[in-house]
């Protein structure tokens, strides 16, 4: 009961706004959120289409838990086919802005077509309209935030939008909502500029409704409990507490994959951010929660007055967005860069410009490594020295990148166009198209597996063999478990809810909240078959779109330079060793094909 009931479509091409029934078939066997979003995109569009072309779809779908008084119930997730890898995109967010869509009595918004003129998406109660952009194309993210906001007089607005970056086509252009939460990864944004779509404002009326209210509240309190006891790390360091796991393990990626170990990780770590250095200066200032999330992993963090990037800049005078694991190691190891302030304000640059930051940090770690091969020079960098560790580097490229002015052209591409461009394509760390995170693979074998496997190119975020390939960093037995947590993060993914929870929660957990909140018997079985499911869709359609087998790999680096350090060291990625057994255990040709078999089990035929 906690579905809507209805989608929004919206066609930019002739202006037209209707509202249809929700698909309750398809919500039964894809969840919601990513499953739901890919069935509707996968029946709505060529998966042959051009991702900057007319005829892509671009969908904000909600699950049936999001804006529940489930734990993490924020989550939305913006799927289409995406410009960075021409595969299958799915980019999940956090924040307030998809409960409120729910609220506003939306499941799902689908997008068609594109707008002759800029414009933006209303929902106010009742009231839906598009409203011309034309004096917010240009803008950035929190510009345009508060332009809408004060426009309509109505500071309650949750609103999801892109910055320049999206407008002009840099391939890993992100959907920012709530000024600093984003849907990130694959160039979800750059559909939306390519849609000149700027923005969709959103203010809801309506609650939600559960299938059983009373053992609702039972059930998701004991999951609250339950999450209390395993998430106190994440709340105290967040995410960044990953940085000293990685060095000490020695799969941390440094200097554009040629080094697993950076020597200044102690200097932009999670216990960095909570240091006061001589001037009285602390980096983070408190944490921060998503809509109804009981672990609050965000952090608000500002920059030293006096340091490079903010000196003659008061406007960066405040407190946003801090670091993550992820963006601390994108602008941090990757590049060679010990500077949390500069690292903190290239992660402002990010939201403000509306990018994506591993793919930013990953290609311009290639960049500096083609620059310190002489390919390219400061005849072509704007005059700026691309060397590992250049902290002034880093925050200039970030700001061009953003704004799409100079070298920041080039870097827009993502690290495969830009290396193939010079000749290079051995030195971007890409699947598909979409940069490494944070983790390499000759020490994470299994990581490795799922990074080559990944539906949407490099993730670490669709998998989970962590704790398998901490155990034993060979390749054995490894495809198992990357082939079940693919499965079981596509339900997570699904259902509304963040994945951080998923330390604390299996499947059984998640299946008593989502049987208490909506239609039908949800068991633990039902929720493994339906993220199947939704994999195998994902790879239908990126067979559709072109991909092969050949996309299933990792860079040359990965596969054939041993790790010269940390407790791989000598190691190479086994993936010739997984990926047949992986395949086989997918039900899947040797070609990666799903068999007729596989499909009808799964009821894809």
């Amino acid at each position: 009961m906690s579905w809507q009931g209805k989608i929004l479509r919206v066609n930019l091409s002739d202006k037209t706004i209707t509202p249809e029934p929700l698909n309750m078939e398809w919500a039964n066997d894809y969840i919601g959120e990513r499953g739901l979003g890919t069935k509707y995109l996968w029946e709505s569009m060529d998966p042959k289409a051009d991702p900057m072309g007319p005829e892509n779809v671009l969908i904000f779908a909600t699950g049936p838990l999001t804006g529940t008084g489930a734990s993490t119930s924020g989550r939305y997730a913006v799927i289409t086919k995406g410009p960075l890898t021409g595969a299958i995109a799915c980019s999940n967010s956090g924040g307030k802005f998809g409960a409120e869509l729910k609220y506003a009595g939306f499941d799902l918004l689908l997008i068609e077509g594109r707008s002759d003129k800029p414009v933006y998406l209303l929902i106010d109660g009742d009231d839906i309209s598009l409203q011309s952009a034309q004096k917010i194309w240009g803008k950035t993210v929190w510009q345009t935030d508060e332009w809408i906001k004060k426009e309509h007089h109505n500071p309650l607005l949750k609103i999801a939008t892109i910055g320049v970056a999206g407008e002009r086509g840099v391939r890993y252009a992100a959907v920012v909502n709530d000024l600093h939460r984003a849907a990130g990864r694959s160039g979800v944004g750059t559909v939306m500029g390519s849609k000149n779509l700027k923005a969709v404002a959103v203010r809801g009326t309506q609650g939600v409704k559960v299938k059983d209210p009373k053992r609702f509240m039972s059930v998701t309190q004991e999951m609250k409990n339950l999450l209390a006891k395993h998430t106190g790390g994440l709340t105290k360091y967040g995410t960044n507490a990953m940085m000293d796991t990685m060095q000490e393990f020695g799969g941390l990626p440094t200097r554009n994959f040629q080094e697993v170990q950076f020597e200044g990780y102690d200097k932009v770590d999670a216990k960095a951010m909570l240091k006061t250095d001589d001037a009285g200066h602390t980096n983070l200032l408190t944490n921060k929660a998503c809509f109804g999330c009981t672990i609050a992993c965000g952090r608000i963090a500002h920059i030293r007055k006096d340091h490079f990037t903010i000196q003659n800049r008061k406007e960066y005078w405040h407190a946003s967005g801090g670091l993550e694991y992820e963006t601390a190691f994108a602008f941090g190891p990757v590049v060679g860069v010990d500077d949390i302030d500069a690292c903190t304000f290239a992660g402002y640059l990010m939201n403000e410009h509306g990018m994506d930051p591993i793919s930013f940090g990953v290609t311009l770690a290639a960049a500096m490594e083609l620059y310190e091969m002489g390919v390219i020079t400061q005849a072509d960098t704007d005059g700026v020295e691309l060397k590992f560790g250049n902290a002034e580097a880093l925050t200039v490229m970030a700001e061009k990148t953003g704004k799409q002015e100079g070298f920041g052209e080039v870097l827009g591409l993502g690290s495969r166009l830009m290396c193939e461009k010079y000749g290079h394509p051995e030195l971007s760390m890409t699947v598909k198209g979409q940069e490494f995170a944070g983790y390499d693979s000759r020490a994470l074998q299994g990581m490795g597996l799922g990074y080559a496997t990944g539906n949407r190119g490099a993730c670490h975020l669709k998998h989970d063999t962590f704790e398998a390939d901490m155990d034993d960093q060979t390749g054995e037995g490894k495809a198992q478990p990357c082939k079940t947590s693919q499965d079981w993060t596509a339900a997570v993914d699904s259902s509304g809810l963040c994945m951080f929870t998923m330390g604390a929660w299996g499947a059984p957990e998640f299946a008593a909240q989502l049987d208490a909140d909506t239609e039908g018997d949800w068991t633990a079985e039902r929720l493994m078959h339906c993220g199947e499911r939704i994999w195998n869709l994902e790879r239908m359609f990126n067979l559709a779109a072109g991909l092969t087998k050949a996309d299933d790999t990792l860079p040359e680096r990965l596969l054939k330079d041993p790790a010269p350090s940390g407790t791989a060291k000598g190691r190479v990625n086994e993936l010739d060793r997984m990926l047949p057994e992986y395949y086989d255990l997918r039900g899947w040709t040797d070609e990666g094909v799903p068999t007729a078999d596989t499909l009808g089990r799964l009821g894809l035929n």
